[in-house]
């Protein structure tokens, strides 16, 4: 029998149907889910021993939750997947603003409906869709917009007392009874409206004004919060604190791999993207290794945090970098080259809260300034660390870079331009004596778009580390030797030409 098709409280009644709170529900929903080895909160990557496992054990306990971490830590996304462990339809008096549950009624205008129908009175059935409230926290929220407050209109409206409790309206919690309600940011609430939360999660019902009105409300409570926030913004009040059950701390990935599969899920390429531009592990690497870099800069504010967002928009920056590349040189397809991740820096400078010292480094120089550990971090995981090579000088071993650094070091230099088609970039590459021969020195098997594309990343790898000089100027980027462009800058008295180059000099 589907049993949305009952109307009235007497066939739900002959149904047999079992009326259980909003955390019984999630609660046997959950057990159900784990004893059938079912995913609790698919597509939340990074969390299956830390996070996930503490929410579940929350759950089953039935408690209130605070999830506590910086920002682009998915802790939203958690609270909103908890409404597939909710039933998909419960029953509840028709017309009720508040939900009202048929076999408990707690608004006068369900009690008074069931007094004069009985068991004829209507039934309807709720989506768990419809089962769920969020509340952004606010410093203008205020109590009527959470709980409620008298309706004068209503109350002219009906000829009503403003004493009677029809002239109540009601606010979005009560609104959400039977269902689970989030507010984010909640230290962000005035302290006088976190105390009128106080009475709903320990007591479970609610006050409004003078109205001698008791309300069970049956909910289940998600609440988020920013460290940050307790300094910057305001604090959760103790006693609002005390009454969450549950605290939940949630945290960046904790490896580039992790941090690689959330941002394949999340990033949003274009069909048409997919098709012409290529985008190859090791950019998809260097792009993840800006978010680590960022998180331990002494440039950054660590309490603000460095959100999953900054690399899923450098993501979808590089391809579209690509891909306006090939449009531009009419070309069929491309790869995301190394060059190609200057396009990243709009989507590091607006995602990262500087320090003083940041501040005065400038936005830019500071994304530039990551992008350069990047390489550096991740270029020792496909080739020999430069820093151990210098270390070791009597050793009979022989330097792999001597021959690329040598030909700088005669005088040559490469200009890789940024709109250049990708055989003239390969062409350029394969000037520099020994670049190609390293590559398939320990990577046999690349092709020659693979190998293309590490020798570029030597290059920028060996600027990192300071073997050989590299500037970003308009249009292009410039290899030279080290001493070369030293002596230059100095002669120069160490200005630059423009404000541009100022900015983009990576050294």
């Amino acid at each position: 029998m589907d049993i949305t098709k009952v109307k009235t409280l007497g066939e739900l009644k002959a149904a047999g149907y079992k009326n259980r709170s909003v955390k019984e529900e999630i609660r046997e929903n959950l057990i159900r889910k784990l004893t059938n080895k079912e995913t609790t909160f698919p597509g939340i990557i990074g969390y299956e021993d830390s996070v996930i496992p503490d929410t579940e054990r929350a759950l089953l306990s039935r408690h209130n939750i605070l999830f506590l971490g910086l920002r682009g830590q998915a802790k939203t996304r958690m609270a909103r997947q908890m409404i597939d462990l909710l039933d998909e339809y419960i029953p509840y008096i028709s017309g009720s603003e508040v939900n009202d549950n048929p076999f408990d009624p707690i608004s006068k205008f369900a009690r008074d409906l069931v007094a004069a129908q009985g068991d004829k009175t209507p039934i309807s059935w709720l989506h768990r869709s419809e089962r769920y409230g969020e509340k952004l926290a606010t410093p203008d929220v205020s109590v009527a917009d959470l709980i409620g407050d008298i309706d004068p209109i209503k109350a002219a409206n009906l000829r009503l007392n403003f004493a009677d409790e029809q002239v109540i309206h009601f606010g979005i919690i009560p609104k959400s009874n039977r269902g689970i309600f989030v507010i984010n940011e909640i230290p962000d609430l005035q302290a006088r409206i976190q105390v009128s939360l106080f009475n709903i999660l320990e007591e479970g019902d609610i006050q409004i004004r003078g109205f001698k009105l008791r309300m069970a409300l049956d909910m289940l409570f998600v609440f988020t919060a920013n460290p940050e926030d307790y300094t910057n913004r305001g604090s959760i009040v103790t006693p609002l604190k005390d009454r969450i059950e549950s605290q939940i701390l949630t945290h960046y990935p904790k490896n580039v791999d992790t941090a690689l599969a959330i941002t394949e899920q999340e990033a949003d390429i274009h069909a048409e993207q997919k098709g012409r531009v290529v985008i190859s592990d090791l950019v998809k690497r260097l792009i993840e290794q800006v978010s680590f870099e960022a998180r331990n800069s002494e440039y950054v504010d660590k309490k603000s945090g460095v959100s999953a967002r900054l690399t899923i928009a450098a993501f979808e920056n590089a391809v579209s970098a690509a891909e306006r590349r090939a449009i531009l040189n009419v070309e069929k397809e491309t790869q995301v080259w190394i060059s190609d991740l200057v396009g990243i820096v709009p989507s590091i400078t607006g995602k990262i809260e500087l320090v003083y010292e940041g501040e005065q480094e400038g936005p830019y120089q500071v994304a530039f300034n990551l992008l350069e550990k990047s390489f550096r971090s991740q270029f020792i995981n496909y080739f020999p660390n430069p820093d151990q090579l210098k270390k070791r000088k009597d050793s009979k071993d022989e330097n792999p870079f001597k021959s690329i650094t040598h030909w700088f070091d005669k005088g040559n230099q490469l200009n890789l331009f940024f709109n250049t088609k990708d055989e003239d970039k390969i062409q350029q590459l394969y000037k520099v004596d020994g670049l190609h021969a390293l590559v398939k020195k320990y990577f046999k098997h690349a092709n020659e778009r693979e190998a293309a594309l590490l020798m570029e990343f030597v290059l920028h790898g060996l600027s990192a580390y300071s073997l050989i000089s590299k500037k970003v100027v308009e249009g292009r980027i410039e290899f030279k030797d080290l001493i070369g462009s030293m002596v230059n800058l100095g002669s120069s008295g160490g200005g630059f030409n423009s404000e541009e180059e100022d900015l983009d000099d990576f050294n």
